[in-house]
């Protein structure tokens, strides 16, 4: 496993300096390996430029996301490829983003749950799915089915505004007979989305999740939610409020999806209303950047050498640079927020939107799966002598977080090519190291 962020290697990689004499005299065991585990609705995302009209004759209501039947998808795509209107097909799928770009960052395992096509044609859109998807990503356990995966077409409308059109295929066929729980219970973190909980018609992904957060709650392994759009929480916040505080350990939200949960605007009072349900929040508001939240034990707070920032909960970043740790875990918790500006101020040309969060969330997950690494080959380290849900502090998950994001805004496609440089040519080392 690669370690998140830039780092210092003879402090961060104590599982290989090893004192020779020693080396010779005991046997060392194997690194044992980690991973993260997710499911989702396997989805290709086809992206088009198109006219408001187009949207209103297939009724689709502007920024909004709307299931269309197989007929209608078909109809729309015919109609797109015709006039030349589609952009770009990707791999798509909050969760598969997710754990493609948790891989790529780590440049380790990562195992997506799901469906695939059984019989797969050179150019469909499952063959456009396993093209685009990491090789690092487990696929084996995905479950044959019979007809396409999903579809999601992003119309981006010429005022910037995207509104989605959601053709199911069958992704929603996934049934709890295909969740491993060996494979669940032995990873550093569970990840979803809050779409997995809508499925219908007979369609049980709904229930495969719900087995997957039994098996991981059973194990004490986190359990992530990613909230998805705020038009599906605001159908009935207090419901997802009960989910969160039954089942959820981390959550990712944009500060759309914070107000539709919590009813609170500023993304830095959504947060902290967030941790009444949760242990850890993450919070990307566009350009305002993003907010870490969470807890700390009292006599473990480490107060920030960074400029104390004003906002709603005053000088709010005082203990930024603590670790964050389970409620459960703290005798006296007290709650801890970070803040971080977009990297760099921003690309200076956003090429999609679609997916930062997603690369947001993929940074915390592989800072989680590094004090899970590191904790179980260098258990002596003093590192854990208080044990933390993740490797860094909130403030360096926060640069870590936006560094990723700005990255996926800086490219066309939701999901990452390549891990961050080795060095960063574009910006003084300090980024890392303050």
């Amino acid at each position: 496993m690669k370690f998140p962020g830039q780092r210092k290697s003879k402090h961060y990689f104590p599982v290989k300096t090893r004192d020779p004499l020693l080396e010779q005299l005991t046997q060392q065991p194997q690194p044992f390996a980690t991973y993260i585990s997710g499911i989702d609705q396997t989805l290709v995302d086809i992206e088009a430029k198109v006219e408001d009209e187009l949207l209103s004759r297939y009724g689709l209501p502007k920024g909004n996301s709307t299931l269309i039947n197989d007929e209608q998808a078909h109809r729309l795509y015919t109609e797109l490829k015709i006039h030349g209107l589609i952009s770009d097909e990707f791999a798509g799928g909050t969760i598969g983003n997710t754990v493609h770009n948790y891989s790529i960052l780590a440049d380790d395992r990562s195992v997506l749950f799901g469906v695939m096509s059984q019989n797969i044609e050179v150019g469909s859109y499952a063959y456009r799915y396993l093209c685009n998807t990491s090789s690092k990503v487990d696929l084996n356990f995905l479950q044959p089915v019979d007809g396409p995966i999903g579809r999601c077409f992003t119309l981006i409308s010429e005022c910037g505004e995207r509104t989605f059109a959601i053709s199911k295929g069958a992704m929603d066929k996934l049934t709890p007979e295909f969740i491993d729980k060996d494979v669940i219970q032995g990873s550093s973190a569970l990840v979803l989305t809050a779409y997995l909980m809508r499925a219908s018609d007979g369609d049980r992904i709904t229930d495969a999740a719900m087995c997957a957060i039994e098996y991981a709650k059973a194990a004490e392994v986190p359990v992530v939610l990613t909230l998805g759009t705020r038009f599906l929480i605001e159908e009935d916040p207090q419901w997802w409020q009960n989910f969160i505080k039954e089942h959820v350990t981390i959550l990712a939200m944009n500060e759309d999806e914070g107000e539709a949960l919590t009813g609170s605007r500023d993304p830095l009072l959504a947060s902290e209303k967030a941790l009444e349900w949760c242990d850890m929040v993450l919070t990307t508001a566009g350009p305002i950047g993003l907010y870490t939240a969470g807890y700390t034990e009292d006599s473990e707070k480490r107060e920030t050498t960074h400029t104390l920032l004003p906002g709603a909960i005053p000088e709010f970043n005082r203990y930024e640079f603590s670790r964050p740790k389970l409620k459960s875990d703290c005798e006296t918790p007290i709650k801890v927020f970070a803040h971080i500006s977009p990297y760099m101020g921003g690309p200076e040309k956003i090429g999609n939107t679609n997916g930062a969060g997603d690369g947001a969330l993929s940074a915390l997950l592989h800072d989680l799966a590094a004090n899970t690494f590191h904790k179980t080959n260098v258990p002596g380290s003093s590192k854990h002598k208080r044990d933390g849900l993740c490797y860094s502090s909130f403030s360096q998950v926060c640069k870590y977080a936006n560094r990723v994001a700005y990255e996926v805004l800086a490219q066309h496609s939701p999901r990452l090519s390549r891990g961050l440089p080795e060095r960063e040519d574009s910006l003084e080392e300090s980024y890392w190291e303050r």
